[in-house]
């Protein structure tokens, strides 16, 4: 079974927060709108890079060995 992930609850609570602030900003008449939808790729680029990393990181935490084939019987 895998284990479970605790950097999700991180995550959503920092997506949470700044769609609130976008919504806040807003009810002081400052366009966050327009800047979100030009910039709305860097947010796939920046959540790219973290998967990325975190998979490098695990692949370079991974005890060597494990994904090597094991040596046939007979």
């Amino acid at each position: 079974m895998s284990t479970p992930r605790k950097k999700e609850p991180l995550i959503w609570g920092a997506i949470l927060i700044v769609i609130g602030l976008i919504f806040f900003l807003e009810n002081f008449n400052i366009d966050v709108w327009d800047y979100v939808w030009k910039l709305w790729p860097v947010i796939l680029i920046a959540w790219g890079a973290l998967k990325l990393a975190a998979g490098l990181r695990e692949a370079r935490n991974k005890p060597s060995g494990t994904d090597a084939i094991p040596p046939r019987q007979g």
